[in-house]
């Protein structure tokens, strides 16, 4: 495998994540019905350009992907299983939690009021939802 990063685009694009999400080695059949091919020699090219990439390794099952992380589509998500989560959600989640954490604290103490506070508080608010925004498009705008 080449140490940069490997573009990937299209319908190859969609065959290695196709691959990638499956819990199991892939038939070139299998993945022509998946992705809707009239032929199985489609499928087969675009598994032998993965192969050649070495994105894809064949094995006595099947073909199987082996890791996302040389793809410059997929670096703004991880996976997590099968599922390809934005990498933002990671942040989302950890801003909301913290705002939610400064706020509980703010009410049990009420020595934390004022300007200094509510600064904080805005922050740590206009954070989360930028990272919520980000989030949701990347999720709906999906690897392609």
């Amino acid at each position: 495998m080449s140490e940069g990063k490997t573009e990937l685009s299209g319908t190859t694009l969609r065959v290695y994540i196709y691959m990638l999400k499956a819990s199991k080695p892939v038939g070139v059949r299998e993945v022509q019905r998946a992705m809707g091919f009239k032929s199985p020699s489609t499928a087969l090219y675009h598994i032998t350009k993965l192969l050649d990439q070495g994105l894809v390794v064949k094995d006595e099952d099947g073909y199987r992907a082996i890791g996302s992380s040389s793809v410059s589509s997929l670096l703004m998500f991880k996976r997590i299983g099968r599922v390809l989560v934005p990498r933002f959600l990671f942040y989302a989640v950890f801003f909301t939690s913290a705002t939610a954490m400064f706020t509980a604290l703010s009410l049990i103490y009420e020595g934390l009021r004022g300007f200094p506070w509510i600064f904080a508080l805005a922050m740590c608010l206009i954070t989360s939802a930028i990272m919520w925004i980000e989030t949701f498009r990347l999720w709906r705008r999906g690897v392609t």
